[in-house]
């Protein structure tokens, strides 16, 4: 139970209304208390008709459609009393449910990219959806079911006790028994469904990258491999499904015997007692099976309840594993930072922490406000890791980033990424309408400001030739453009935020040179009071800012403008013959 304490701020939370369940429970519990009493008395109204104890048939009938009135009445507020519990209860369970899947999702958002790369988004995925189901069974059903056998016991035990209490030590003999079993099998079903939660995982982890990578799939012809890799793990999920309800198959059958042994000491030791004379009536025989009966789920739910309590600690670990992971990227400075957009790093190093892969080695540099910078280099020199240090995605390992003169770890974390329009290299879109997506840069932005921004990323005539222009709903990852499409889509909702930075990561790839040049166009002229960081591989992108830097193995081999550059031996002058011949070709 250690794990799940961490859902004690959520029932003290909502303890008026759990503690209102409560009452309502014992109140339902003691209306249905009620319903053997009268049943009771029923057979002793008959028992007497038979031995001549009353002295019409209108005062018969008069007793006995009393007391079956009265069976009816207190049948239906047990119904009523315990609909009320479940609306209760089960509703307060819903909203812990809420509560810790948004708590998760929050922790999910706070959680670095070093966390994404270390863990897969099917397990992520499960952790929020099958882990934190599991628990609210725990916060709901598991609770009601608790509270409703204890409320009959406390309800009924005292009432057996009051008619015979040696015929209620015989009807609670088995109950010892069943207490230990349960005690020992709920330890093979926290471990087991511990198991049953990891498979889980991989399943959705398996299914999830089997259809985002379905083009690879097909274009590869891996149907028939994939498919027995699914086979595979689907196999191994059931075999373990299978060994958790080899174990909870153990609760029923074992709980039915022992309520069928107390119905026979019911009858047997009361049957002798009621001949002895030793109990006063037929009736309180009557009684007690009833209460045998009634007494026969409350018992049986403790092995279920029991199961779903394991269940739930054997999720909510899993979950807390995640919940107590502390973010890299902590916003150190909660007052607003004004951010006009000068950088500077000054040795900065930094090292991979998943792979040990030193990206950048003692860089220095400096952007003032309104300057491009161009960034060129071959592939895996540190492009793209400059640019998310000065998102603050990732924090350098050594030497020291600044914007406008302070420590990027001490600005407000939201003011500076608000200031940023980040394209990456990856353009990735959401399953939204093209209009939603660029809005994702600025939600209140107008269909004006919509439009100018596509245009300014030279989109706009793409859109406008869809059947639903800006209405178009996109596929998963924006899959129904085309690359090229949705890297401009991408600059689309960076731009139209405004902001003061604009960082552009290779994001001009998938564009043939003619758009590459308008859109370079409309860019400089939109980043005058900008600062601007280009990461391109052509020169064409490069040329036009007002420096340039060419990165090598993490460090800093050229610096320049473009007319410097192209005036020195290296690797830019290089580029820029041998792009400027393959253009002449």
């Amino acid at each position: 139970m250690k794990e799940l304490q961490h859902l004690n701020k959520y029932f003290y939370k909502y303890k008026w209304q759990l503690i209102l369940g409560l009452i309502i429970t014992l109140v339902a519990k003691v209306f249905a208390v009620l319903v053997p009493r009268f049943i009771g008395n029923i057979s002793n109204v008959i028992e007497q008709r038979i031995n001549g104890g009353f002295s019409s048939d209108s005062t018969y009938y008069d007793a006995l459609l009393t007391n079956i009135l009265l069976v009816i009445g207190v049948a239906l507020l047990s119904a009523l009393f315990t609909f009320f519990m479940r609306q209760t209860i089960i509703v307060v369970s819903r909203h812990i449910e809420y509560d810790l899947k948004n708590e998760v999702f929050r922790q999910y958002q706070n959680l670095s990219l070093n966390f994404y790369k270390k863990n897969r988004t099917g397990d992520l995925m499960n952790r929020i959806s099958e882990d934190v189901s599991k628990v609210r069974m725990y916060a709901g059903p598991a609770y009601m079911y608790s509270v409703s056998t204890f409320g009959m016991f406390l309800v009924a035990i005292p009432y057996m006790i009051y008619l015979s209490p040696t015929l209620t030590l015989y009807t609670i003999i088995p109950l010892p028994v069943l207490s230990f079993a349960i005690y020992k099998l709920s330890k093979a079903i926290h471990k087991r469904s511990t198991v049953v939660q990891q498979y889980l995982s991989k399943l959705n982890t398996f299914t999830q990258e089997s259809f985002s990578g379905i083009s690879v799939i097909k274009s590869y012809g891996l149907e028939a491999q994939t498919n027995t890799g699914f086979t595979t793990l689907a196999n191994d999920s059931k075999e373990k499904n299978i060994n958790l309800v080899k174990v909870q198959a153990f609760f029923f059958p074992l709980m039915v015997l022992l309520i069928g042994v107390s119905n026979i000491l019911v009858i047997y030791i009361g049957g002798r007692m009621l001949i002895n004379g030793t109990i006063e009536n037929f009736g309180i025989l009557v009684q007690f099976l009833l209460y045998v009966n009634m007494l026969t789920w409350p018992v049986a739910v403790i092995g279920w309840v029991t199961s779903m309590i394991q269940q739930a600690e054997a999720s909510q670990k899993r979950i807390n594993e995640f919940l107590v992971e502390e973010p890299e990227i902590k916003n150190l400075n909660e007052a607003p930072s004004k951010i006009t957009g000068a950088i500077a790093f000054k040795n900065v190093s930094f090292v991979y922490d998943d792979t040990g892969i030193e990206a950048l080695k003692n860089i220095s540099f400096k952007v003032s406000p309104n300057e491009t910078l161009a960034i060129i280099g071959k592939t895996g020199s540190g492009k793209s890791t400059l640019l998310e240090l000065i998102g603050r995605l990732y924090d350098v390992t050594s030497g020291v980033l600044t914007i406008d003169g302070t420590d990027i770890r001490q600005l407000n974390l939201n003011s500076l990424r608000k200031s940023i329009g980040y394209v990456p290299q990856d353009a990735f879109l959401f399953s939204e309408s093209i209009k939603e997506n660029i809005k994702f840069g600025k939600a209140e932005a107008t269909d004006k400001e919509v439009m100018q921004a596509a245009k300014n990323a030279s989109v706009h005539k793409n859109i406008v030739g869809f059947s639903n222009g800006y209405d178009t709903v996109l596929g998963e990852r924006g899959i129904t453009l085309s690359g090229g499409q949705k890297q401009r889509v991408s600059i689309a909702r960076a731009i139209i935020q405004d902001p003061k930075i604009l960082l552009f990561d290779d994001c001009l790839s998938a564009v043939d040179t003619e758009t590459e040049e308008a859109i370079l166009s409309n860019l400089y002229d939109i980043s005058k009071d900008k600062t601007t960081i280009i990461v391109s591989h052509r020169v064409s992108s490069a040329k036009n800012a007002d420096q340039i830097i060419v990165l090598e193995d993490g460090k800093i081999q050229q610096q320049g403008s473009h007319s410097e550059l192209i005036n020195k031996d290296g690797y830019y002058k290089e580029l820029y013959e041998k792009q400027l011949s393959e253009k002449e070709i």
